[in-house]
């Protein structure tokens, strides 16, 4: 009777959570179409309106840059470096009058011809190298492939940074102008990168890769640098420059060796499009599977940053990006499994389905809530202990006691409205949780079905607090950003991990909050140096009913104390919206457009 009973509850629960979504899919709709109609907030933002509004050709702002060029202190020497090997000759002309074409002048183009079978290629190079004292010609002999070519271009160089740039692609006008602001402004800064497109065989432009600030784990997951990317001269030849054997993913394993030698403080993001990626039948941006040697390359590129850094981790192709597996200590850390909840079915099913998909053994489970001694009976298991609520109130104070009470050095915390998905959930938590530089780890949660629920959390989102990235969506997100594992400025309290010294060193959960407590907790675990990681390899159901409205006063503490980064979230770009959690275009971008 008591399993018919549970079961009977349970699929009640998953019909009011799934009428909850779809109630607050329909709601959200409306809402949006509502405010467009009453001329708030947003409607979607097509690519080539974003263009024609903020990123078109502009007399006064080309004017405005040569002012601000001549008042610059100094100028420092960018050399563009571009080695070549048989491109389409047009692409080839257009990469090359897209640096001749910059509205900042001090540059020199460096150029190695990889022994290029076509005689036009060379006709090209001459003839710009014959107009343009700026430009630098060396022909190699023999073909090496573009780490030696890229290397003999290197040789050339008397820039104090260098830019990459392809033999079919193009540089925005004012791309080496940003990166000269940048390095004048910040002289700490050794490793600079922009926003990119994507440019057909027509010149029409479309795809725009906006990214987010400096982010190491995504870095290990995927290229976000690409392009633009200036870098250090100085920085390069230390390393040597390009490695052999690493074509494909030669630029990915420069960037992995270049961080090694520099800060993260001394990484700037530009966030905008300052490269256009040309698109054709042969390139990679059209074709990713035309150059399938790049991805046994860039996993090689990224074992080997772990193994020159230490670290007992391992890097794999995935369906999107890489996915590294980090070992957890030896022996592993006794894990505090945290649940707090007031629905006796809810609690029990999620408890069942944590212990039976988990293989990690090191664990208890304290739960905090109304838990009939069926409920113990029923489960049978000496690691789940039932905690009464004492004289704590509301849900970050309960945590906060059984986090006092709990004998793991991990803590983590879960909604009692959660069900496991993935057998190996716990020791992706734990082993990302016990990296010294992490602060609070976040899972991958989804409604009922397939949609998302939870892929971290977006300052601002909507004019208040925070937002999920990428809920209601069922595919991979913006550039794959929804199955990568990722740092973000906050994770959901609804599965958070946290080595509990951490947790008691920025004093637990507010218990002055409720909506936004985990919003707060991750942000002072950010102030205190740590970041907080987000991962899609540890997957969660959420049977939950979506909650109402956070209070007035809960949003103005939050402004208060964290006004600054609500306004500007470092993981997400200023030219992504944040009246929706798509990742679509802003309407009006939070960049200033002036030089």
């Amino acid at each position: 009777m008591i399993k018919l009973y549970h079961r009977a509850n349970m699929v009640l629960i998953r019909c009011l959570a799934i009428l909850s979504r779809e109630f607050t899919v329909v709601f959200r709709k409306w809402r949006g179409r509502a405010a467009n109609l009453a001329g708030w907030g947003s409607s979607r933002v097509r690519y080539d309106e974003w263009i024609a509004r903020y990123d078109s050709k502009d007399d006064s702002l080309c004017d405005a840059i040569a002012v601000s060029i001549a008042a610059m202190p100094r100028l420092p020497l960018i050399s563009v470096v571009m080695p070549v090997y048989n491109p389409v000759p047009a692409f080839l002309e257009s990469a090359i009058q897209s640096v001749r074409n910059q509205l900042y002048p001090h540059w020199e183009l460096c150029i190695a011809d990889d022994a290029s079978t076509d005689p036009r290629i060379a006709e090209i190079l001459r003839k710009h190298r014959d107009a343009d004292h700026r430009i630098k010609v060396v022909f190699r002999v023999k073909n090496g492939h573009i780490s030696e070519a890229s290397n003999s271009a290197l040789e050339l160089v008397t820039g104090e940074y260098i830019a990459l740039l392809d033999h079919d692609d193009m540089l925005a006008q004012q791309a080496l102008y940003r990166a000269a602001v940048e390095i004048v402004s910040h002289p700490e800064a050794m490793l600079i990168y922009s926003d990119e497109d994507k440019i057909d065989t027509e010149g029409k432009r479309s795809d725009p890769h906006f990214k987010s600030d400096w982010n190491p784990d995504l870095f290990l997951t995927c290229n976000m640098i690409n392009h633009l990317g200036v870098y250090k001269t100085s920085i390069i030849r230390e390393i040597g420059g390009f490695r052999k054997g690493l074509e494909g993913a030669q630029d990915y394993d420069l960037g992995l060796r270049f961080i090694e030698k520099t800060g993260p403080g001394t990484i700037r993001h530009i966030p905008r499009i300052l490269y256009h990626w040309r698109l054709h039948e042969n390139s990679m941006s059209l074709v990713p599977e035309s150059k399938p040697y790049a991805e046994t390359a860039a996993e090689r590129a990224i074992n080997d940053y772990f193994d020159r850094q230490g670290l007992k981790a391992k890097a794999t192709h995935a369906v999107f990006g890489y996915r590294t597996r980090y070992a957890l200590p030896v022996p592993p850390p006794r894990v505090s499994l945290i649940i707090v909840g007031r629905n006796a079915a809810l609690l029990s099913n999620c408890i069942r389905t944590l212990l039976d998909k988990s293989t990690y053994s090191n664990l208890e489970i304290l739960a905090v809530g109304k838990a009939p001694p069926s409920l113990i009976k029923c489960l049978g298991d000496e690691r789940v202990r039932i905690l009464g609520h004492g004289e704590a109130r509301g849900k970050s104070a309960l945590r906060n006691r059984a986090a006092a009470m709990a004998s793991g050095t991990v803590l983590g915390f879960i909604d009692s409205s959660l069900e496991a998905l993935s057998e190996d959930w716990l020791e992706e938590m734990a082993s990302h949780a016990c990296r010294p530089e992490v602060g609070a780890v976040g899972a991958r949660l989804f409604y009922p079905g397939t949609r998302l629920y939870h892929g971290g959390m977006i300052l601002g989102m909507r004019g208040k607090v925070a937002g999920y990235a990428h809920r209601g969506r069922r595919h991979a997100g913006y550039y794959g950003r929804a199955a990568l594992t990722q740092c973000f400025s906050a994770v959901s309290g609804r599965c958070m991990f946290i080595r509990k010294e951490l947790f008691q060193q920025v004093s637990g959960f507010n218990e002055a909050l409720s909506n936004f407590a985990d919003v707060d907790l991750c942000l002072r675990l950010r102030e205190a140096g740590y970041r907080n990681i987000w991962t899609p390899y540890a997957q969660f159901r959420f049977l939950g009913i979506c909650q109402g409205f956070p209070r007035k006063g809960e949003i103005a503490y939050m402004k208060e104390n964290w006004g600054s980064l609500l306004a500007c979230d470092p993981a997400y770009n200023p030219n992504l919206t944040l009246d929706f959690e798509d990742f679509s275009l802003a309407h009006t971008p939070r960049v200033r457009i002036s030089p």
